[in-house]
């Protein structure tokens, strides 16, 4: 198949949209498809199926734009259309401006499409100081229809949970329930960790107000292995030096910031004590699920607003959300019990398994076909 990928922001693969975009590209290629990738990304010029558009420029709040790590596409017609005009199925990962373009191209000229959603409402209205807004929060999910999925054949929602709470808002919609997927990266292994008496406690995520790392640095300040303890915070974000001064600010163990890849982060994970995850907003959490393939027994935050709740096995898995001392207190009983985490992690590699990367994107290329032979039927 000719498939047309739509990444309004594509960049590093340092957050979970990114990276859901470049494992499904590498996965549609592997099969055997003709995959074109429409992104803003300037240092894929002269890569071999990426159609280049410009970034779109936001005057005055450019510098915030930047700050976030985001370059959002402007759309370019010409390179759209030179891109999907011929496309057996279009996939638009997130529903910006290059999105809905390719949706209204795609609804113009019967091409199939389908888009992934990996853009929480809270993500967005977070940026507002909106984001405890079921108001703000229910218009936001209204406009992401109007723009973008109301024109789609299907649309592949990562988790349950992410897909009742769009339907709440817009009423039923065609879709699949697909993980984005674990890589094969993250499995048990051997990895030597230093006996200096020092537990590691990592957290994958970025360093945005949603992802709650300051929750993290406040339980460590109140464990009684306050000074035992050093955290790990995989990513990147605009909130590193508040972060960094806080935990100065608490008396804790400097956390370690700094951005791994796959292999590097793998091992990381291999050689942590814990793995917490204080995120209140969450449509997947891969990173969790990630820790969890490598053995790793998680803490998480219990969110009505995140789907990573459902990977608690026990109630010591879970801590109250937004609660330091709750979190401090699930910190310590995992650190003082080694022979309930021993076999709470061989319960989470068998829990960990139904996220198999091959499998999942053996089904997103399913999705695909079936939309495409849908789409001729319906002809």
């Amino acid at each position: 198949m000719k498939i047309a990928i739509i990444c309004d922001v594509l960049g590093k693969a340092n957050n979970g949209t990114s990276l859901a975009a470049y494992n499904l590209i590498s996965s549609l290629e592997a099969k055997g498809h003709d995959v074109r990738v429409v992104c803003p990304d300037k240092d894929k010029i002269g890569q071999k199926n990426y159609y280049i558009v410009p970034e779109y420029y936001f005057g005055p709040f450019q510098r915030y734009i930047e700050k976030n790590g985001v370059a959002p596409a402007k759309v370019d017609k010409k390179i759209l259309k030179s891109a999907i005009a011929d496309a057996d199925v279009i996939h638009v990962m997130i529903p910006f401006g290059l999105g809905k373009a390719s949706a209204i191209y795609a609804s113009q000229h019967n091409i199939p499409l389908t888009a992934g959603f990996h853009c929480q409402a809270e993500n967005i209205t977070s940026h507002f100081f909106l984001k405890n807004s079921k108001f703000a929060n229910k218009v936001v999910y209204r406009i992401l229809y109007r723009r973008l999925f109301r024109y789609c054949d299907c649309i592949h929602y990562p988790t349950q949970f992410i897909c009742d709470v769009f339907e709440k808002v817009v009423g039923p919609t065609h879709h699949r329930v697909i993980s984005n997927g674990v890589s094969n990266e993250f499995c048990p292994g051997v990895c030597e960790k230093k006996d200096d008496g020092v537990f590691t406690v990592v957290f994958v995520g970025r360093y945005s107000p949603e992802k709650s790392h300051d929750v993290l640095i406040d339980a460590v300040s109140k464990s009684k292995y306050k000074n035992s303890i050093q955290l790990v915070f995989a990513g990147t974000g605009p909130k590193r030096e508040e972060l960094k001064k806080q935990a100065e600010k608490k008396g804790i163990i400097p956390p370690v910031m700094q951005f791994y890849d796959r292999d590097e982060l793998a091992n990381l994970l291999r050689t942590a004590d814990l793995y917490v995850h204080p995120a209140e907003i969450e449509i997947e959490a891969i990173s969790c699920l990630e820790a969890i393939a490598t053995g790793k027994v998680p803490v998480i935050a219990d969110s009505e607003r995140s789907a990573t709740r459902n990977f608690a096995l026990t109630p010591q898995n879970l801590f109250r959300c937004g609660d330091p001392y709750d979190l401090a207190k699930k910190i310590d009983w995992w650190l003082d019990h080694p022979k309930e985490k021993e076999e709470c992690s061989r319960r989470y590699l068998g829990f960990a398994e139904q996220f198999d990367f091959n499998r999942c994107m053996d089904q997103m290329e399913m999705m695909l076909k079936d939309t495409v032979e849908s789409k001729k039927r319906e002809s």
